[in-house]
């Protein structure tokens, strides 16, 4: 298994509840949940059960219904019928794919008041929102949101252990790594734009650096999410699949934002919304929203409607951009990798931007206005993020623009500086350079947006 960070977390998990609560794993289909959930057993604790409900048959979850008023029963015939002893405060029960028998999951709120054994779910969100009608939700269950690799994840699978640290180390303290270490970082997140994080995508490609390998896997992967389109959108097939595959279209646009009226003469936001919440409660999305009065809380002037739709990993987008091929070779990555050819780079740098700012926690907002009748008034700031200022130690607005190429200019980051004063803390600049500070932003290179 690659190393994941939610291993951390899932390990603080454990040290700080002390079996006082439960954790579910959320994420998208294929990031990893599962595999996730049984290294966390096999490393943290003594013994482990793990029951994956999607496989298990009718006896197992008989166990569960029979004896859901007898735990010293239940935990014996899981013991015996796992052939796996269980050991007070020192075992983990993990609950595979527990959308698929929610009387599962609701017993987890007895578990916990039970206290003998950890208790781990996962599941596919596409699914767990729609198999809770008739149960109680615990409230002993915390969250932990599962994303693709990011590229330290990425750069760690590859074993480029101490770049990754010189990396972070740089920005840090925010000087450039030396040019060396610089031109390798490029060329790794490069590979990592193209191949993305997808835990089953990159384990195809390392082997042998095989661009095609993971191309078919990730063709697979958005096949399966057809599938699921089809098989849990409950009468909103048709529209949730249109959106689906207009996303790479709508990101090729100059600002990318989502126009709805190319799906439809009658389209509006009212007529997608619900197919919009599906795609983004799944996680094979990550909307970012407009806001119209940028203020350390950004969400309260965020505008429903205005938004730009990413991709949740940007290797699926580009699996996206070629699905007019059967498959896409090798020799046509490589192209693309050392920049052989001409090709909208935007797109896919800022779905990776978008894509490293959400699993570090942000959501994800941008700023856009466009004044006919004063042109100082009309800018696009890509992304905005709030927290503490290099400067002083309140919460402020930090813009991000995002560059995917060498020649550039910074004109809206100066307009928005400008408007919003003393609500803008630091301003950074993502681009294929190196790190460098002035005296109004930071430029850094595409790298160290895991950074932020």
């Amino acid at each position: 298994m690659f190393y994941r960070k939610a291993m951390d977390e899932l390990q603080e998990w454990k040290d700080l509840s002390k079996g006082r609560s439960a954790v579910l794993i959320e994420g998208a289909r294929r990031v990893g949940k599962s595999t996730l959930a049984e290294e966390f057993a096999k490393s943290a604790y003594k013994s482990h059960i793990l029951i994956d409900f999607s496989k298990q048959n009718r006896d197992v979850e008989d166990i569960f219904t029979q004896n859901s008023n007898d735990f010293d029963r239940l935990s014996s015939l899981l013991s015996t019928y796992f052939d796996t002893r269980l050991y007070p405060r020192e075992s983990l029960l993990v609950f595979d794919e527990v959308q698929m028998f929610p009387f599962a999951r609701q017993m987890v709120k007895h578990l916990v008041a039970d206290g003998r054994y950890d208790i781990v779910e996962t599941g596919s969100l596409i699914s767990l929102k729609q198999n809770v009608r008739d149960i109680v939700i615990p409230s002993e269950e915390r969250t932990l949101e599962l994303y693709p690799l990011d590229f330290e994840e990425f750069c760690l699978a590859q074993g480029s252990e101490l770049l990754t640290n010189a990396i972070k180390e740089a920005f840090v303290k925010l000087q450039p790594l030396p040019n060396a270490l610089h031109r390798k970082a490029q060329r790794l997140w490069r590979e990592y734009l193209l191949v993305g994080g997808m835990p089953g995508v990159v384990d195809a490609y390392l082997p042998n650096l095989d661009f095609h390998e993971a191309d078919s896997m990730k063709r697979d992967i958005l096949s399966l999410y057809r599938k699921d389109i089809s098989k849990f959108t409950l009468g909103e097939e048709s529209q949730v699949s249109t959106i689906f595959d207009a996303i790479a279209a709508q990101l090729s646009k100059h600002n990318k934002k989502f126009t709805f009226s190319t799906l439809g003469e009658n389209m509006r936001w009212r007529n997608l919304e619900a197919a919009f919440f599906w795609l983004t409660d799944s996680r094979i999305v990550n909307l970012c929203h407009n806001v119209t009065d940028p203020t350390v809380g950004l969400s309260l002037s965020a505008d429903p409607a205005v938004f730009k739709c990413f991709l949740g990993d940007t290797g699926l987008l580009v699996a996206q951009v070629f699905s007019d091929q059967k498959t896409t070779p090798n020799e046509l990555y490589k192209e693309i990798l050392f920049k052989k050819i001409g090709f909208n780079e935007g797109m896919l740098v800022e779905n990776l931007v978008a894509q490293s700012l959400r699993a570090n926690g942000h959501k994800l907002f941008f700023f856009s206005k466009n004044d006919r009748d004063s042109s100082k008034n009309t800018m696009e700031v890509d992304f905005l993020i709030t927290g503490k200022s290099n400067k002083s130690a309140r919460t402020k607005i930090h813009p991000i623009e995002v560059k995917s190429t060498s020649r550039y200019s910074t004109t809206s980051l100066d307009k928005f500086a400008a408007k919003f004063g003393k609500r803008v803390g630091t301003s950074y600049v993502l681009h294929p350079g190196q790190l460098k500070v002035t005296d109004t932003r930071i430029h850094l290179p595409l790298y160290m947006a895991f950074c932020l």
